[in-house]
């Protein structure tokens, strides 16, 4: 039947936004209801084409066909506005995720994260499974594949943005959060290794276990990538 398929897609989005991650791409799917719309349209050209031009005019001369074509354009509008309204929650929720600060990791596996300061914290592959964890609420099941590849660009270009941003109009990060803190130095836990990072007071080695004090400013992003635990 028309528009089931793409009727799967709408479920899926509505899931997604009570959901504590992004659920894998339907890539299968999304190709599927193109490919669907793909062959209505092929089919109401050729309807189009065997019709006389009065008919053309007068859809009242031919009804049948008519209803035809009809039908299978209100399918395809249909089908259009289901694959646009998956991805706009997807996007939606990819532009949380880089506000959030949990997509400075994601990029080139073959490059390391980066830390506060600009500081190289990891190897590529490592950080880009920690960053997809991120996304995932830090599960393994199904988050390499959750972003498409075409949602990937757009996620490290959106950042790219938001850092062009951050840096031509202004020294506050725009990604922070918008909450002012309560102390201005606070005990972190370190939950997985990170590395050298630099801060305004020195070096810190974050190694799995750890305790220190800390500015918050300076290990902000590091506990929304979930590198860091705040302690009460």
């Amino acid at each position: 039947m028309y528009g089931d398929l793409a009727q799967k897609l709408v479920q899926h989005a509505k899931r997604t936004q009570s959901l504590a991650h992004l659920p894998p791409y339907q890539t299968e799917t999304v190709r599927a209801v193109a490919r669907e719309v793909r062959d209505l349209t092929r089919d109401v050209e050729e309807l189009m084409a065997g019709l006389g031009d009065d008919e053309k005019v007068n859809p009242i001369s031919n009804p049948s066909v008519a209803a035809v074509i009809m039908v299978h354009h209100l399918c395809i509008r249909r089908n259009k506005r289901c694959l646009m309204a998956y991805h706009k929650v997807r996007l939606d929720r990819i532009e949380d995720i880089c506000w959030n600060g949990n997509m400075d990791l994601i990029g080139d596996k073959t490059r390391g994260g980066i830390g506060v300061d600009g500081v190289l914290i990891q190897d590529g592959q490592e950080a880009h499974n920690n960053a997809i964890n991120a996304v995932g609420g830090g599960t393994n099941d199904g988050n390499i594949d959750s972003f498409s590849p075409e949602e990937e660009e757009y996620a490290r270009q959106y950042s790219d943005l938001l850092a062009a941003a951050k840096g031509h109009w202004t020294d506050i990060d725009l990604t922070g959060s918008l909450e002012p803190p309560k102390d201005l130095f606070i005990d972190v836990r370190v939950l997985q290794d990170a590395g050298e990072i630099q801060t305004e007071y020195g070096a810190i080695n974050l190694t799995k276990n750890s305790q220190f004090f800390v500015r918050q400013a300076d290990v902000e992003r590091l506990i929304a990538q979930g590198f860091l635990q705040k302690l009460n």
